[in-house]
């Protein structure tokens, strides 16, 4: 389902690939400044048409390289058993939504430092090609962007997605978290305090000093009359420090909550369709029955595989429902973003967009097999339990 606010481009292993609408004003400003940039840099007249060329294709391989940085850090975390629900680009650049927080602090290590090992790949693979097609004095000359250079549109745009890689690399690597040096300076706390919670605050207490950088920057840049600098960089200091907020009051919040597993609050008797069953079967003796929009599905062994919904079963033509199963027609969660472990604590559930969307997720064994659905309104129950009993609304969220 499309996060609100974006548009779908496609899909990756399963893992939705969209753009916030904030991203085509911010490809236009680029192509914008490289238009003038390139023309600058060839010294064509304004009619030429190369400038303009070479700025769209820049501003799409800037927003490639921001993509496969993302996609860094989500592979990463897939192959440490955390679901990606969505990457979205948006005017600061991109975020991979992962279902769940990190269970330790190698793992953190891990995902953090993904973005960042893709994104330094780009800039060397820039640079050697850069340097094998024109010789490395012309390149560096090119990057530098220095008058007399004999530089063709195509060493340019290399130069340029070399020099804004390495930038976006430094950028990425500052102690200050949100960002993947504050997520890799949380991990090293994390390891060396062995507290998850003290070594978020510290993380995102650097976070916070650097957003007052970051706007006090700003500000002085635009007293001086670089005014889209300034706003640009006071900008992401607001949106750097708000994030860290939130991440200090959310990880007050899980202390007060640790040791709440899933299984302490989940339905543990869960109603699940087996895959193998006629469409026929789901629709009269689950669908009918009990009146719910969507069924669990599992296979023999109760390893639990998607979910089926009302619509997908009635599209299915009434003369043939006996004859079709319903593994023909549930969707399968290939990405793992509907599941949770039964033994993973409550607090990974804070923020999850999969149970924000669907209302719930499948609580599963090590081996994957169904054992229960936790609902958003049982989260919600145990987290006003654990804040005793009120009817208040929990640190970080807004009443509605």
């Amino acid at each position: 389902m499309p996060v609100r606010g974006t548009v779908t481009l496609f899909h990756v292993r399963g893992i939705r690939i969209g753009v916030d609408y904030s991203w085509f004003f911010v490809l236009f400003l680029i192509i914008l400044w490289l238009s003038s940039f390139y023309r600058s840099v060839l010294d064509v007249s304004n009619s030429d048409a190369a400038p303009y060329l070479l700025a769209l294709a820049s501003a799409l391989a800037f927003f490639a390289s921001i993509l496969l940085h993302e996609l860094g850090h989500a592979f990463v975390a897939v192959r440490r058993g955390i679901g990606i629900s969505d990457i979205t680009l948006w005017m600061f650049g991109g975020v991979a939504r992962m279902t769940r927080d990190s269970d330790s602090p190698g793992t953190e290590f891990k995902v953090a430092i993904g973005g960042p090992i893709v994104t330094l790949a780009i800039a060397l693979a820039c640079v050697v090609v850069g340097i094998a097609a024109a010789g490395s004095d012309e390149f560096w000359r090119a990057m530098r962007v220095e008058e007399g250079a004999d530089t063709s549109g195509i060493l340019a745009l290399i130069a340029w997605l070399a020099s804004i890689n390495l930038l976006v690399l430094v950028f990425n690597l500052i102690p200050a978290f949100p960002l993947d040096g504050g997520r890799i300076a949380r991990a090293i706390a994390w390891r060396v305090s062995g507290d998850r919670n003290r070594a978020t605050r510290a993380a995102a207490r650097l976070g916070q000093a650097f957003s007052y950088l970051f706007i006090g920057i700003g500000i002085l840049l635009f007293i001086e009359g670089d005014v889209i600098g300034g706003i640009w960089l006071g900008l992401i200091g607001f949106i750097l420090g708000q994030s860290a907020r939130g991440a200090v009051l959310q990880t007050e919040f899980a202390s007060r909550i640790e040791g709440i597993r899933v299984a302490d609050v989940m339905d543990n008797e869960p109603v699940a369709i087996p895959e193998d069953a006629s469409v026929e079967r789901a629709l009269d003796e689950y669908f009918l029955r009990y009146r719910w929009p969507w069924f669990p599905v599992v296979d023999a062994a109760q390893r639990f595989r998607g979910l089926i919904e009302r619509g997908a079963a009635d599209a299915v033509p009434e003369l043939s429902r006996a004859s079709s199963v319903v593994r023909d027609v549930f969707e399968a969660d290939s990405t793992g973003t509907l599941r949770v472990r039964d033994d993973e604590p409550l607090e990974s559930l804070l923020g999850n967009d999969a149970l924000r969307r669907l209302g719930a997720l499948m609580a599963v064994d090590a081996d994957g097999r169904l054992r229960g659905v936790i609902t958003a309104d049982q989260v919600g129950r145990a987290l006003r339990n654990a804040l005793g009993g009120g009817g208040g609304t929990p640190p970080g969220s807004t009443a509605t």
